[in-house]
């Protein structure tokens, strides 16, 4: 398959890739093991919704291209179109293509989740998404495209985050630094609303907040997918004791700055000293839980077109 990204020179990272490749893990090889195993799990999971043996695959924000080399593995004849908002990110997945001698399987297109621009009609039989339609500011419009590129009779499997109750707990924070006099709190509060919304009206405009498993399986519904089927996993487990340091260099999301960046624009230095004391021996000694929600849905593009269903 043809390319229509070519990686001559290093392309400057944007936030996407920046995050992917740095900000994730914050530069901790322990950490980052762990979460190449993560997403590896949450590959296969996604995956294991595909309800028969693909031969072309159209894969949503495919990062560096977990989803797609999973895919390859799994099918060793499909062929695969890698789609990102983030230009690095699409040179490094073609980087890694070549690495694996599964260019001529791969094509690279330049566009967001939401109409799929370069991508033709009816042309795959499988659609993917890993915690890309999450971000999609209209996300009607990314399942309309998905069903756009499908063969009639072609599926859609998605995995993406839910941080609907990361902003309920940030608003929770909000509440609490109202009422209490634990000089913590609003140090708490500083943070996590600097990474997620801390109202409700800010979290209904923020595209990673304002959606639950139930909108998704209905975003699917109106866009003309049938035989729906959705999944709700819910993970809760003791962190891993971290580095501080590197804690401090980590984001939850692309979107989200650092704690490094957060103490420094937001607390005074006081407020950094008390908030390090106070966290600082539960981070390195792996004394708290950590939670994930993702949510995996699949759909299937009818036989036959709906009535009003492109």
């Amino acid at each position: 398959m043809s390319s229509t990204l070519h990686t001559a020179g290093r392309v400057a990272d944007d936030p996407w890739s920046s995050w992917l490749n740095h900000r994730r893990d914050g530069g901790d090889p322990a950490i980052r093991a762990r979460v190449a195993d993560e997403t590896a799990a949450f590959a296969g999971k996604l995956l294991n919704l595909a309800p028969a043996t693909p031969a072309a695959m159209l894969d949503i924000g495919s990062g560096a291209g977990l989803v797609a080399w999973a895919a390859l593995a799994r099918w060793p004849h499909l062929t695969v179109t890698l789609t990102d908002i983030s230009a690095p990110l699409l040179a490094q997945a073609e980087t890694e293509a070549q690495a694996r001698r599964v260019s001529h399987q791969c094509r690279f297109l330049h566009s967001g989740a939401e109409g799929l621009p370069g991508a033709e009609a009816a042309a795959y039989d499988l659609v993917t998404s890993r915690s890309a339609i999450a971000y999609a500011a209209d996300k009607t419009a990314a399942f309309r495209a998905a069903f756009r590129v499908l063969r009639p009779g072609g599926a859609l499997c998605i995995a993406e985050p839910l941080f609907h109750e990361e902003a309920l707990a940030a608003r929770a924070l909000r509440n609490l630094t109202e009422t209490s006099a634990d000089p913590l709190l609003p140090l708490l509060h500083k943070w996590k609303a600097a990474q997620f919304p801390d109202t409700e009206a800010t979290a209904q405009a923020n595209p990673l907040t304002n959606y639950t498993e139930r909108d998704m399986l209905g975003f699917a519904r109106q866009a003309g997918f049938g035989e729906l089927h959705l999944e709700l996993h819910i993970d809760e487990r003791p962190a891993p004791k971290r580095d501080w340091a590197a804690f401090c260099a980590t984001a939850p999301h692309p979107l989200a700055p650092p704690l490094t960046e957060i103490l420094a624009t937001r607390f005074t230095p006081a407020e950094r000293a008390r908030f390090e004391t106070a966290l600082r021996p539960s981070i390195e000694g792996g004394k708290f839980m950590t939670t994930s929600r993702m949510l995996y849905l699949r759909g299937r593009k009818p036989l036959t077109a709906r009535l009003g269903v492109a």
